[in-house]
């Protein structure tokens, strides 16, 4: 059984959900609309924490960890090996990311076989 989330994590996955539905916008990082790594930036601006603008230097935020958790980072190589996508964990099963495609911010499983072929790692950013 997980531990219960902190009050940082809860407010971070709060926030992530509240944006659920906002549109996909290449290079945005506004409510108007997010890619997805300006996306994960948002998240965690909300709560205080300071993480990097672009997917390549948020990969190199926190330390790796072998178990997503929620509040992780979550990299995927979409055009690849390296990570080139980004997403927020929300527990071991979901993550919550902006894709380009269908265009909204939204949930997905890691399990789908898509994301699960090209998932990277998953990083722990502190909460501090």
């Amino acid at each position: 059984m997980a531990a219960p989330a902190s009050p940082v994590v809860e407010g971070l996955l709060r926030t992530a959900t509240d944006l659920l539905g906002t549109p996909y916008r290449n290079g945005g990082s506004t409510t108007d609309g997010f890619d997805c790594s300006g996306f994960v930036q948002y998240v965690f601006a909300r709560q205080g924490i300071r993480i990097p603008r672009t997917v390549r230097l948020q990969a190199e935020s926190g330390a790796r960890v072998r178990h997503p958790e929620a509040g992780d980072l979550v990299f995927f190589a979409t055009d690849g090996g390296k990570p080139s996508h980004v997403g927020i964990a929300l527990g071991p099963d979901r993550f919550i990311h902006a894709p380009s495609s269908r265009g909204v911010v939204r949930v997905e499983p890691f399990a789908s076989t898509y994301w699960a072929d090209r998932f990277v790692e998953a990083r722990r950013v502190s909460m501090e």
